[in-house]
């Protein structure tokens, strides 16, 4: 959605007042590259689920049972948050991301046509309704 041009102009005024007050912060803001912020939080990504290897790891050659699982459960969910967060960069990073929302299917006429799917519950009733009738 585009700005207005009010909030346009009280963008420009914040820019300029930044660059007046931190001219030096304002150059890197201005020189830093998305890809390349992206790439260093893979990085980062990647050393968190190390790490979380290695508490697993750790956390399995101890032989006291209640660390053992602190460790395991923390390696375990740093391992996953790791991997979906870098998993998240990547598809930023190579263009794929859809804004959480998936692609709409287009009929033959080009338009889209809304789904008159049953919910969840309704279609299961339906099936355990179907089961019973098909019996003999």
């Amino acid at each position: 959605m585009p700005l207005s041009e009010n909030e346009q102009r009280l963008l420009e005024q914040i820019e300029r007042a930044l660059v007046e007050d931190d001219p030096k912060f304002a150059s890197a803001v201005r020189s830093t590259e998305p890809r390349t912020y992206l790439l260093r939080r893979v990085r980062r990504s990647a050393f968190v689920f190390l790490l979380g290897l290695v508490v697993l790891v750790v956390g399995v050659v101890l032989n006291q049972v209640p660390l053992t699982v602190i460790l395991g459960i923390l390696g375990f969910a740093m391992m996953l948050l790791a991997a979906l967060r870098g998993a998240a960069d990547l598809r930023r990073i190579s263009g794929r991301e859809t804004g959480g929302r998936r692609p709409v299917a287009r009929g033959r006429g080009g338009k889209s046509r809304p789904r008159t799917r049953a919910p969840f519950m309704e279609r299961v009733e339906e099936r355990w309704r179907r089961r019973w009738e098909d019996r003999p």
